[in-house]
């Protein structure tokens, strides 16, 4: 928690930025440090995330489009044909909404990944556009809520050695 809060507020706000890509996000919680623990960072995250307005929401779903990593659940065990399905279920999604699909993987286990996003993705497909907007900032905070938990955990243990 100390090198968070003592970071200067360019080095906080690029790694709040990693957690989610809402500028509005990461300045506000830059903002307001020093955090006395890591529960008070997590509760301000979570009061930041349901504060994001349309546009700040589009500007993470953008962000988690450019991550460097496959499409989710695409790492998961499984067959050939799964993996094509999911594929499939990604630009359904993608196609419907315009943003790529997110959910908190958080707690599930490797080998249930694939069939976890799978039908997350299919369930989802059948909100509206409004619905869809509430659950994904939903997993949008979850998941940025994890990467914070996360990221404060390795600055402090990188900061105990």
């Amino acid at each position: 928690m100390h090198r968070f809060n003592e970071a200067d507020a360019g080095a906080a706000e690029e790694a709040l930025l990693a957690c989610c890509g809402s500028h509005r996000w990461a300045l506000r919680l830059t903002a307001h440090r020093p955090y006395p623990d890591i529960e008070s960072l997590l509760a301000a995250a979570s009061e930041a995330s349901y504060d994001l307005r349309p546009a700040d929401l589009a500007e993470a779903l953008a962000d988690e489009s450019w991550m460097p990593q496959p499409l989710l659940g695409m790492r998961a065990p499984g067959s050939q044909a799964a993996h094509t399905a999911l594929r499939a279920a990604h630009a359904a999604y993608e196609a419907r909404f315009g943003h790529v699909f997110v959910v908190c993987l958080e707690g599930v286990a490797p080998e249930e990944m694939l069939d976890t996003v799978l039908s997350s993705i299919r369930t989802r497909l059948a909100n509206d556009p409004d619905e869809e907007r509430l659950t994904a900032a939903d997993e949008l905070r979850r998941i940025a809520l994890t990467r914070l938990e996360h990221l404060v955990a390795t600055h402090s243990e990188a900061g105990a050695r």
